[in-house]
């Protein structure tokens, strides 16, 4: 189990993390969750004995990590995937690593199998994609064997059958009894990989609960209820008698209505009772990256603005269509989609118009004959010829 109590670290005048407490028990996957800036890697390395504290303390399994005997057979961590010497193979960097924990070179071939990298072994590290050093990362940290383990961003550039490879791993060490720590930003992949989150914010602690409960805590469900589009007297009388029957109703762009505080069941009655016809009524339960922006969006240091390209764009030049008018959007010709029509066939345009003879350039100068290329055979005259 890791357990951080009061943890705060301070560089200068930034404060990175400040009064941290939480656990991370064994046999769950706990997820770490936070704005970039948030303080996630620093705790992770105070984790790991990397960084020392300004005050407060982390410990694991009870003793801090420089305390740990042989602590690369009881922790395990991927912190950064490109921590390893390009010069190297990949079975070279990991039996290094194994020879000075103490770990039998038969261990090292073991873990090169379960993450996929067998028959790249011989390969040194430096012509690796970000993927494969993301396996080779998550390999050094399975090496020992430990009951902790420690990854920030571990599916960070694999592909999805290596995304689903490292969900079911977690998945799998946590059944076995390990502690796993996991941070990472796809709310997506936590979702569907965690079972309790530690959420944080500007180095402070946001969040400590399962993940079913931190979605219910930061998110209000709400049933999606629309009426026949060609009938808005019958949505006004909805609108009407839910609001009367203690609902909030709220008109979403499409049409439908938005309506919380009454359950389903009830709704439908509602509906019933006033002669309303109904044509969708649904439950929506908020996702998981919904009720994390939320919690965190009074928490975030870097925020994008609207990009306006207009300034960026290259000057028309004269002779260019358009150059001494205001741009104008390009449309779209309008096209019937009722029915079905048969293709055209090849190499015609059922949109073209009469072939137009290309304008020509005000601009322009007289035809230049083509460039004659410096490797070409030279020709003889007519003049040779004759004089033959």
């Amino acid at each position: 189990m890791i357990e951080a109590v009061g943890l705060t670290k301070r560089y200068g005048a930034k404060t990175a993390v400040y009064n941290l407490s939480f656990q991370v028990r064994p046999g769950v996957v706990t997820g770490f969750l936070g704005p970039n800036g948030s303080g996630k890697s620093t705790t992770m390395r105070m984790i790991l004995g990397l960084d020392r504290p300004t005050s407060g303390h982390v410990t694991i399994g009870g003793h801090p990590f420089r305390q740990l005997p042989n602590a690369p057979r009881q922790v395990g961590a991927l912190l950064d995937a490109k921590a390893v010497h390009g010069g190297r193979s990949a079975r070279s960097h990991l039996l290094s690593l194994a020879q000075l924990a103490g770990i039998p070179a038969q261990r090292v071939d073991e873990v090169l199998g379960v993450v996929g990298l067998q028959d790249v072994a011989k390969r040194r590290s430096k012509g690796f994609s970000l993927g494969m050093g993301q396996r080779l990362g998550i390999a050094a940290a399975l090496l020992g064997d430990p009951q902790v383990l420690l990854f920030d961003e571990p599916v960070n550039g694999l592909d999805p059958e290596g995304i689903l490879w490292v969900r079911n791993l977690m998945k799998k060490l946590a059944a076995e009894g390990r502690t796993v720590f996991v941070s990472s930003h796809l709310m997506s992949e936590m979702a569907l990989t965690a079972d309790h989150l530690i959420v944080i914010g500007r180095g402070q602690l946001l969040a400590d609960m399962s993940v079913t409960d931190f979605i219910s805590a930061n998110s209000a469900d709400f049933a999606r209820v629309r009426t026949p589009q060609t009938e808005p007297a019958q949505r006004e009388k909805l609108t009407t008698t839910l609001t009367e029957a203690g609902g909030q109703v709220m008109s979403e762009p499409d049409g439908a209505l938005r309506v919380t505080g009454l359950p389903l069941p009830r709704i439908s009655d509602l509906a019933h009772d006033a002669g309303v016809r109904l044509w969708e009524l649904s439950p929506h339960q908020a996702s998981l990256e919904e009720a994390y922006m939320r919690l965190t969006q009074g928490a975030v240091d870097y925020r994008s603005t609207d990009d306006r390209l207009a300034h960026l764009q290259a000057p028309l030049q004269p002779g260019q269509p358009g150059y001494g008018m205001p741009p104008q959007q390009p449309t779209a010709p309008e096209v019937s989609q009722q029915g079905w029509y048969a293709p055209p066939p090849p190499g015609q345009n059922p949109y073209a118009g009469t072939p137009q003879a290309p304008a020509q350039s005000p601009y322009a100068g007289a035809p230049q004959p083509p460039a004659q290329s410096p490797y070409a055979t030279p020709q003889p005259s007519d003049t040779t010829k004759d004089a033959r």
